[in-house]
């Protein structure tokens, strides 16, 4: 059995180490609070962005010119996926279940996979994994700008335009809630044209034209996508990172319990010990 001074040192230990986690998670509250808002403001515009696009995809005349942007290649050869994951961990299974999450669909497409990490973790999972790796961008701000996802969406646009990858998609986390965060992935080109309802005449009239509005809005898709899934991503991270810690404070108080407990019944039993010492010796001299 461990003796009173190693129970005690323990107790210091995982003492320390409660107050290490207590304000690991304070820290992410705090930024938790500021990603949610800065997500949640930002998927309106996201959303309509992409409605407006589908839309003007939808009204390609047929013998038109699309933009290169929009169009869908017949046979696909080749994808890229932009990959968003933290740069640290101690989140929780976040980084676990978005890495397998991307995985599978590696996987499940059979074809070759050209990957752009956003985030040290999903780097590493690449390169442990002798996935190629087209590029990797580690390190960003914790309140990132459209200018910080600016070299994704051009490495993007350049490779589709190019003809080097026939679809790329985004896999990155979705937050939900605060206890909740999902692996999502989704196909950001070719942009897939709106589907109207039979009967509905559903065409908007575009100044100065419907190509030239597409030409403007197709880069600032890109970098809004980009960025939308950016800001779900951190926002999960931080979400997930409180809650890790919080409940390995919980842990941390339940164990501190245990050995106070046990740290007790050892002092108990030495005592008890030193006393049956003491009247065994009395016993002997009389």
């Amino acid at each position: 059995m461990a003796t009173t001074r190693q129970i005690n040192r323990r107790i210091k230990s995982v003492r320390n180490t409660s107050k290490v986690t207590k304000a690991m998670e304070m820290i992410a509250a705090s930024k938790m609070k500021r990603a949610q808002e800065r997500t949640l403001a930002a998927r309106p515009y996201a959303e309509k962005i992409k409605q407006v696009l589908a839309d003007l995809a939808a009204q390609t005349r047929v013998g038109e010119e699309s933009h290169p942007l929009l169009v869908k290649r017949p046979v696909i050869n080749k994808i890229a996926v932009v990959h968003m994951t933290p740069d640290r961990g101690l989140c929780g299974g976040l980084v676990a279940n978005v890495n397998r999450g991307v995985a599978r669909f590696i996987i499940d497409k059979g074809i070759p996979v050209s990957n752009i990490a956003v985030g040290r973790k999903g780097r590493d999972f690449m390169l442990r994994t002798g996935q190629q790796v087209r590029a990797e961008f580690i390190n960003l701000s914790d309140k990132p700008s459209v200018a910080d996802i600016l070299p994704v969406a051009r490495i993007v646009v350049d490779d589709y335009t190019a003809g080097l990858v026939d679809e790329v998609y985004v896999s990155y986390t979705s937050f939900v809630n605060t206890v909740s965060q999902k692996p999502a992935i989704f196909k950001l080109l070719p942009i897939e044209p709106a589907v109207f309802e039979a009967g509905k005449n559903n065409e908007y009239i575009y100044e100065p034209s419907s190509e030239e509005v597409i030409a403007e809005l197709l880069p600032r898709f890109i970098e809004m996508s980009l960025y939308h899934a950016l800001l779900e991503a951190i926002a999960s991270e931080q979400s997930a990172r409180m809650v890790a810690m919080r409940n390995a404070t919980d842990n941390a108080h339940e164990l501190i319990g245990e050995l106070t407990l046990k740290y007790n019944k050892a002092r108990q039993e030495m005592i008890t010990k030193e006393l049956l010492d003491i009247v065994g010796g009395v016993a002997a001299l009389e």
